[in-house]
Parts: C-alpha cells; sequence; structure tokens
C-alpha cells in the first residue's frame, strides 16, 4: 500500500515539473512576442533563476548521498533518501539544468556571438558541470538499486565540485578576465 502512495506522489510531482516546464515555455514564448526587442534581458533573467536552481539541487544532491552512503540499505531511512534523491533530481535539476543551458545557449549567440575567452571558459566549465549532473544522476540510480559501492567521504568530496566550479563561473562571468 504504502508503495502505491509513493507511486502516485511520483506521478504527481512528475506531473506539476511537466506543467511547470509547459507554462515555463508558453510565458517565455509570450514575452519574446510581446517584446522582442527587450527580450534579452527576460532571457538573461531566466537564465540566472535557472542556475540558481540548478547550483541548489547540485549542492543539495551529493549531501544527500553522504548520509545516504551511511544509511543502512533497505532500511526506512534508506527508502526517504531514495525518494528525496529521485525527486529533487528529476522535479529540480534536470529541469532547470535544462533551462539553463537552453537560455545560456541563445545569450551566448545572441549577446555574444559566441566570441570572448571568458565565455569559451565558461561553457568549458558549464560542460563539466553538465558531467558532475550526469554522475550524480548515476549514483541516484545505483543508490535507488542499493547498488552504491561509494563511502560518505567520497560524496563528501564530490559535494565540493560543484561548488568550486559556480566560483570559477561566476569570476569568468562578472570580471571577465581574458
Amino acid at each position: 500500500m504504502a508503495g502505491m502512495s509513493n507511486t502516485n506522489s511520483t506521478g504527481q510531482a512528475m506531473m506539476r515539473m511537466v506543467i511547470g516546464i509547459a507554462a515555463l515555455v508558453v510565458l517565455t514564448a509570450l514575452l519574446f512576442l510581446a517584446a522582442p526587442d527587450g527580450f534579452y534581458l527576460w532571457a538573461k533573467a531566466i537564465h540566472v533563476l535557472a542556475v540558481i536552481s540548478w547550483m541548489a539541487g547540485m549542492l543539495y544532491l551529493p549531501r544527500l548521498l553522504v548520509y545516504h552512503a551511511d544509511a543502512e540499505k533497505g532500511s526506512v531511512q534508506s527508502e526517504t533518501f531514495k525518494v528525496m534523491e529521485r525527486r529533487l533530481l528529476r522535479g529540480i535539476i534536470n529541469p532547470a539544468m535544462i533551462v539553463t543551458w537552453v537560455f545560456g545557449l541563445w545569450l551566448a549567440w545572441k549577446g555574444f556571438g559566441f566570441q570572448g575567452g571568458w565565455l569559451h571558459g565558461k561553457m568549458a566549465l558549464v560542460l563539466v558541470l553538465s558531467g558532475i549532473h550526469g554522475y550524480l544522476a548515476g549514483a541516484v540510480r545505483k543508490f535507488a538499486e542499493d547498488r552504491n559501492e561509494k563511502p560518505a567521504r567520497h560524496w563528501r568530496i564530490v559535494n565540493e565540485i560543484p561548488t568550486l566550479l559556480m566560483i570559477a563561473i561566476v569570476i569568468l562571468v562578472v570580471v571577465k578576465p581574458f
């Protein structure tokens, strides 16, 4: 009976996510159609909001994995972590990454013509961050199948990588050192 409840609530969460993304797409199209000349600033705002959401998830998910690694397999605590990790990944991190990339690439093209060393550096670091995202998504799958073999210490180290990447990316964007 409890499994049915989790499946139903997960389905509802996924439906809310799909509705949220659809609403974002519709609102974005309306903004572009209503004010194509002012759309750049709206796109930048949406990009920043998506980056904040993506980073929040990328900073939190490895911390959940630290605690999950110490939980006994099959325990109530472990099962709770599985739900939290899945919902965080599917409901926040994945959609935020997609929106970040879509608007980021559009801004790089429209605002800078994909030119500038700082932009190339930023894009390289965002690719690395996306790779870490993929690594974490794979870890969530392994934890869900009770196949994690990494100790909590590993996840503590992984937890620092998105922070370091975020610092470097922000410095490149704000300072534009090259």
